[in-house]
């Protein structure tokens, strides 16, 4: 039987998705979440999931971080990125940090499940209007990625604030959490990142393109 986990907060997408694969898989079993947070929590009670699909858009995965952050936790977890920002840029981000393959939301069913079979038999998947117009991943996005691996999503939460400019009272505020806490996570980000200060770490996300966690 293989287990596939679902992660996505669109209920009518995963419902769609579920019914899709179980008429072309046989025995399967599917598993959903909805964030980031729960996502993890479903890793981490399966010990037996054959395959993440994940969604770059839910609740605290802020884009590519979600990604990451499952890579640097569960390395030998296969992961497919189901997504319906598919242009070549992103694709090749979602690659070049150690997604199996690509699937565009818009793909039919039967190219859905061609692509997860693909996977599934330890090959890369990308749609494919988009073979030969991927980017290699660069030594430099490569240690980016390393380091954004290392926050955990609450110093992500806090780094995105950073990036927008809140004041440490505000993302107190906004987390509700204790000033305290907020200087403990900065310093802890600061010393993940190899920065100094705020302005240093915001010049250095700013080609991650942080999107809201929250």
């Amino acid at each position: 039987m293989a287990t596939f986990l679902i992660a996505d907060d669109h209920p009518l997408f995963r419902e769609a998705l579920v019914g899709a694969l179980q008429l072309k898989f046989d025995d399967l079993q599917m598993i959903e979440s909805d964030s980031l947070e729960t996502t993890l929590k479903q890793i981490e009670q399966q010990d037996d999931l054959d395959l993440l699909l994940l969604d770059l858009h839910m609740p605290g995965s802020g884009d590519l971080y979600g990604l990451i952050r499952v890579r640097e936790l569960y390395p030998h977890l296969p992961v497919a990125v189901i997504s319906g920002s598919d242009n070549a840029e992103v694709v090749s981000k979602v690659m070049g940090y150690g997604a199996m393959g690509f699937i565009s939301k818009s793909s039919p069913s039967a190219k859905i499940a061609e692509a997860i079979e693909t996977i599934l038999a330890g090959d890369s998947w990308i749609p494919a209007e988009l073979r030969g117009r991927l980017q290699p991943m660069t030594d430099e996005d490569a240690d980016f990625a390393n380091k954004m691996a290392a926050l955990t999503p609450q110093q992500y939460r806090v780094l995105y604030l950073l990036h927008e400019g809140f004041l440490n009272k505000q993302i107190a505020f906004e987390l509700a959490i204790t000033e305290a806490t907020v200087k403990a996570h900065i310093t802890a980000i600061f010393r993940k990142l190899g920065v100094n200060n705020r302005t240093q770490a915001v010049l250095l996300v700013e080609r991650f393109n942080l999107t809201p966690p929250l």
